[in-house]
């Protein structure tokens, strides 16, 4: 079996939050989808782990942002690189209550499910929840981002066939390495440089500054391991 046939499946990229009494959380998931029309039902995978997973199953309610193409990094790494047992991941985001009483996140969003769970299914090591919609808004027009888009466009290299791609005038000079995150997977890329965090394209790793950290889940330098 080919692992890698399994990449060629399409997700997107969403916030799924929860609440368990007065506490709320809320992690990043692609594995949100449309089960049925009529009534709508929706379906997320979550891993057991996971505290949103906890939460959704003492109240049996939760919501899905749907995120715009152009959400920064940081942000994804926030709800997707943190621990909500830990920190406030909504400290400094926007967001609102919903129907069911739990969070919406509405920054970088273009439009938010709610649902009641139905039903669920083991699957290992993550749970199936199954939930019948009853709220739904579109928060703005745009672009959904998709999973494809966030590791090829935003988390790695930009491929020549990607819409962001700027094609830099030949020059004889050094090939600058790449360095990868050894936390989170993150990958920067000297041509393309880190645009959320103001560094521009042509900055090799060596040359970011000393407080600089990792766009995704804020790993200081020392955690990045040159690309060989």
């Amino acid at each position: 079996m080919n692992p890698r046939a399994l990449f060629k499946l399409s997700y997107g990229v969403y916030v799924v939050c929860s609440k368990d009494g007065d506490k709320i959380n809320g992690q990043i998931a692609n594995t949100v989808i449309q089960v049925a029309s009529e009534p709508a039902i929706i379906a997320v995978a979550l891993n057991k782990k996971n505290l949103t997973h906890e939460y959704i199953s003492k109240s049996g309610v939760f919501t899905a942002s749907v995120l715009a193409q152009d959400t920064p990094l940081n942000f994804i790494g926030n709800f997707g690189f943190k621990s909500g047992r830990e920190i406030n991941k909504f400290e400094g985001t926007n967001y609102k209550t919903g129907v069911t009483g739990a969070p919406i996140v509405t920054d970088n969003t273009v439009a938010y499910l709610e649902a009641k769970v139905t039903g669920q299914l083991d699957a290992v090591t993550h749970t199936i929840f199954i939930g019948e919609v009853v709220g739904a808004e579109i928060i703005k027009e745009g672009e959904p981002m998709t999973y494809a888009y966030y590791h090829e466009v935003k988390r790695g290299s930009t491929p020549k066939s990607a819409p962001s791609y700027v094609e830099v005038k030949k020059e004889v000079k050094p090939v600058m390495a790449k360095y990868e995150c050894v936390i989170c997977g993150y990958i920067y890329d000297p041509e393309k440089g880190d645009p959320d965090g103001k560094i521009p394209p042509g900055t090799s790793f060596e040359n970011l500054p000393d407080n600089w950290t990792c766009p995704i889940c804020g790993a200081s330098k020392s955690e990045f391991k040159k690309v060989e």
